[in-house]
Protein backbone atom coordinates (compact mmCIF):
# COMPACT_ATOMS: atom_id res chain seq x y z
CA UNK A 1 0.00 0.00 0.00
CA UNK A 2 1.28 3.29 -0.67
CA UNK A 3 2.60 5.69 2.32
CA UNK A 4 3.58 2.14 4.36
CA UNK A 5 6.51 1.56 5.58
CA UNK A 6 8.67 -1.40 3.59
CA UNK A 7 10.20 -2.57 7.01
CA UNK A 8 8.39 -5.28 8.64
CA UNK A 9 8.29 -3.19 11.82
CA UNK A 10 4.85 -1.21 11.60
CA UNK A 11 3.66 1.53 14.02
CA UNK A 12 0.71 3.74 13.70
CA UNK A 13 0.23 7.56 14.55
CA UNK A 14 -1.32 6.75 18.01
CA UNK A 15 1.58 4.75 18.98
CA UNK A 16 4.10 7.54 17.39
CA UNK A 17 1.99 9.94 19.54
CA UNK A 18 2.41 7.63 22.86
CA UNK A 19 6.35 7.55 22.58
CA UNK A 20 6.69 11.47 21.58
CA UNK A 21 4.36 11.91 25.27
CA UNK A 22 6.82 9.34 26.67
CA UNK A 23 9.71 10.90 25.90
CA UNK A 24 8.76 14.59 26.31
CA UNK A 25 5.64 15.16 28.47
CA UNK A 26 2.87 17.13 27.96
CA UNK A 27 2.94 19.70 25.22
CA UNK A 28 2.27 23.05 25.28
CA UNK A 29 -0.66 25.05 23.18
CA UNK A 30 0.17 27.53 20.97
CA UNK A 31 -1.16 30.73 22.56
CA UNK A 32 -4.99 31.52 23.73
CA UNK A 33 -5.00 34.54 22.22
CA UNK A 34 -6.11 34.02 18.51
CA UNK A 35 -4.89 36.83 17.15
CA UNK A 36 -1.57 36.17 18.64
CA UNK A 37 -1.85 33.38 16.90
CA UNK A 38 -2.43 34.89 13.63
CA UNK A 39 0.55 36.81 14.00
CA UNK A 40 3.08 34.42 15.36
CA UNK A 41 1.80 32.17 12.22
CA UNK A 42 3.39 34.86 10.01
CA UNK A 43 5.93 35.63 11.83
CA UNK A 44 7.57 32.42 12.00
CA UNK A 45 8.17 31.26 8.37
CA UNK A 46 11.66 30.82 7.68
CA UNK A 47 12.91 31.70 11.05
CA UNK A 48 13.73 31.06 14.34
CA UNK A 49 11.06 31.53 17.38
CA UNK A 50 12.84 33.05 19.51
CA UNK A 51 12.55 35.88 17.22
CA UNK A 52 8.96 35.76 17.07
CA UNK A 53 8.66 35.83 20.85
CA UNK A 54 11.56 38.49 21.08
CA UNK A 55 8.83 40.76 18.07
CA UNK A 56 6.02 40.07 20.18
CA UNK A 57 6.86 40.37 23.73
CA UNK A 58 7.60 43.52 22.90
CA UNK A 59 4.45 44.92 21.55
CA UNK A 60 2.91 43.33 24.29
CA UNK A 61 -0.45 44.49 25.25
CA UNK A 62 -0.61 46.38 21.72
CA UNK A 63 -1.02 43.00 19.61
CA UNK A 64 -4.40 44.09 18.24
CA UNK A 65 -6.19 44.37 15.02
CA UNK A 66 -7.16 47.62 15.61
CA UNK A 67 -2.94 48.45 16.55
CA UNK A 68 -2.41 46.82 13.91
CA UNK A 69 -4.37 48.37 11.03
CA UNK A 70 -3.59 51.63 12.26
CA UNK A 71 0.45 51.53 11.88
CA UNK A 72 2.01 52.49 8.84
CA UNK A 73 3.79 49.38 6.20
CA UNK A 74 6.81 50.83 7.40
CA UNK A 75 5.99 51.08 10.87
CA UNK A 76 5.33 47.51 11.05
CA UNK A 77 7.77 46.53 9.02
CA UNK A 78 10.43 48.04 11.83
CA UNK A 79 8.42 46.50 14.68
CA UNK A 80 8.63 42.98 12.56
CA UNK A 81 12.01 43.34 11.61
CA UNK A 82 14.08 41.04 13.77
CA UNK A 83 12.02 38.50 12.04
CA UNK A 84 12.98 38.57 8.38
CA UNK A 85 11.54 39.39 4.97
CA UNK A 86 9.70 41.80 7.14
CA UNK A 87 8.11 43.30 3.77
CA UNK A 88 6.45 40.41 2.63
CA UNK A 89 5.35 39.45 6.66
CA UNK A 90 4.39 43.02 7.37
CA UNK A 91 1.92 42.70 4.45
CA UNK A 92 0.31 39.34 5.20
CA UNK A 93 -0.28 40.39 8.93
CA UNK A 94 -2.61 43.20 7.15
CA UNK A 95 -4.14 41.26 4.53
CA UNK A 96 -4.78 38.27 7.49
CA UNK A 97 -6.16 40.98 10.07
CA UNK A 98 -8.28 42.78 7.23
CA UNK A 99 -9.66 39.21 6.46
CA UNK A 100 -10.86 38.95 10.04
CA UNK A 101 -12.33 42.43 10.17
CA UNK A 102 -14.99 40.92 7.70
CA UNK A 103 -16.12 38.45 10.68
CA UNK A 104 -15.89 41.76 13.25
CA UNK A 105 -12.97 39.76 15.15
CA UNK A 106 -15.10 37.31 16.03
CA UNK A 107 -13.78 34.13 16.57
CA UNK A 108 -16.83 32.68 17.01
CA UNK A 109 -18.00 33.38 13.90
CA UNK A 110 -14.94 32.23 12.36
CA UNK A 111 -15.04 28.97 14.33
CA UNK A 112 -18.69 28.88 12.87
CA UNK A 113 -17.88 28.17 9.23
CA UNK A 114 -16.84 24.45 8.05
CA UNK A 115 -13.83 23.48 8.22
CA UNK A 116 -12.88 23.27 4.23
CA UNK A 117 -14.30 26.03 3.44
CA UNK A 118 -12.45 28.14 6.13
CA UNK A 119 -9.12 26.38 4.86
CA UNK A 120 -9.88 27.55 1.09
CA UNK A 121 -10.33 31.17 2.48
CA UNK A 122 -7.49 31.21 4.46
CA UNK A 123 -5.35 29.74 1.52
CA UNK A 124 -6.95 32.65 -0.30
CA UNK A 125 -4.85 35.88 1.54
CA UNK A 126 -1.88 36.11 -0.18
CA UNK A 127 0.91 35.07 1.79
CA UNK A 128 -0.93 32.06 3.43
CA UNK A 129 0.34 28.49 2.61
CA UNK A 130 -1.15 25.11 3.78
CA UNK A 131 0.95 24.72 6.84
CA UNK A 132 0.00 27.97 7.81
CA UNK A 133 -3.09 27.62 7.25
CA UNK A 134 -3.26 24.41 9.26
CA UNK A 135 -2.16 26.26 12.14
CA UNK A 136 -4.30 28.80 12.23
CA UNK A 137 -7.34 26.13 11.68
CA UNK A 138 -5.77 24.27 14.92
CA UNK A 139 -4.88 27.43 17.25
CA UNK A 140 -6.61 30.05 16.61
CA UNK A 141 -9.80 28.74 15.22
CA UNK A 142 -10.01 25.06 17.22
CA UNK A 143 -10.41 23.24 13.89
CA UNK A 144 -9.03 19.45 13.41
CA UNK A 145 -6.61 19.72 10.34
CA UNK A 146 -3.47 18.52 11.20
CA UNK A 147 -0.41 20.51 10.34
CA UNK A 148 2.12 19.06 7.68
CA UNK A 149 6.08 20.56 8.05
CA UNK A 150 9.42 19.83 7.20
CA UNK A 151 9.67 18.15 10.58
CA UNK A 152 6.48 16.28 10.60
CA UNK A 153 7.74 14.56 6.57
CA UNK A 154 11.63 14.01 7.45
CA UNK A 155 10.60 12.37 10.45
CA UNK A 156 7.56 10.15 9.26
CA UNK A 157 10.39 9.36 6.35
CA UNK A 158 12.95 7.95 8.57
CA UNK A 159 10.80 5.89 10.19
CA UNK A 160 10.15 4.41 7.03
CA UNK A 161 6.57 5.92 5.62
CA UNK A 162 6.88 6.98 2.09
CA UNK A 163 4.09 9.20 1.85
CA UNK A 164 3.54 10.63 -2.16
CA UNK A 165 1.81 13.99 -0.51
CA UNK A 166 0.94 15.66 2.33
CA UNK A 167 -2.61 14.47 1.65
CA UNK A 168 -1.47 11.12 2.44
CA UNK A 169 0.44 12.16 4.94
CA UNK A 170 -3.08 13.58 6.79
CA UNK A 171 -4.88 10.78 5.92
CA UNK A 172 -2.49 8.56 7.90
CA UNK A 173 -3.15 10.09 11.10
CA UNK A 174 -6.71 10.84 10.77
CA UNK A 175 -7.44 7.20 10.30
CA UNK A 176 -5.95 6.41 13.46
CA UNK A 177 -6.02 9.37 15.57
CA UNK A 178 -9.59 10.99 17.24
CA UNK A 179 -10.55 13.98 15.13
CA UNK A 180 -9.63 16.53 18.22
CA UNK A 181 -7.96 19.99 17.26
CA UNK A 182 -6.18 19.88 20.84
CA UNK A 183 -4.98 16.13 19.53
CA UNK A 184 -3.62 17.99 16.60
CA UNK A 185 -2.04 20.89 17.92
CA UNK A 186 -0.08 18.85 21.11
CA UNK A 187 1.18 16.24 18.31
CA UNK A 188 2.42 18.78 16.25
CA UNK A 189 4.38 20.46 19.03
CA UNK A 190 5.60 17.08 20.11
CA UNK A 191 6.83 16.12 16.31
CA UNK A 192 8.75 20.06 16.26
CA UNK A 193 10.06 19.32 20.33
CA UNK A 194 11.04 15.88 18.65
CA UNK A 195 12.51 17.62 15.27
CA UNK A 196 14.69 20.20 17.51
CA UNK A 197 16.19 17.71 20.00
CA UNK A 198 16.55 14.33 17.84
CA UNK A 199 15.47 14.78 14.17
CA UNK A 200 16.96 17.42 12.76
CA UNK A 201 18.64 16.95 9.18
CA UNK A 202 21.97 15.99 10.95
CA UNK A 203 20.27 13.33 13.47
CA UNK A 204 21.14 13.23 17.13
CA UNK A 205 20.14 9.53 18.04
CA UNK A 206 21.54 9.16 21.12
CA UNK A 207 18.79 8.21 23.55
CA UNK A 208 15.85 9.01 20.46
CA UNK A 209 12.64 7.57 21.32
CA UNK A 210 12.87 5.64 17.65
CA UNK A 211 16.01 4.10 18.15
CA UNK A 212 15.53 0.21 16.59
CA UNK A 213 12.59 2.05 14.42
CA UNK A 214 14.15 4.94 12.40
CA UNK A 215 16.22 4.39 9.50
CA UNK A 216 18.89 6.78 11.04
CA UNK A 217 19.59 4.88 14.36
Amino acid sequence: MPGLPEKEIMITAEEIYNRLYAAYGQPRWWSDDPYMVMVQAILVQNTAWSSVEKVTDSMADKMTPKFVLGLKSAELESMIRPCGFCKGKAATIRRLTEWYGKYNYQTARVEAIELQELRKELLAVKGIGAETADVLLVYAFHKPSFVIDAYTRRFLERLGFHFASDDEIRNFFKCSLERDYRLYGWYHWLILEHGIKHCRKEPSCKECPFAGLCDKC
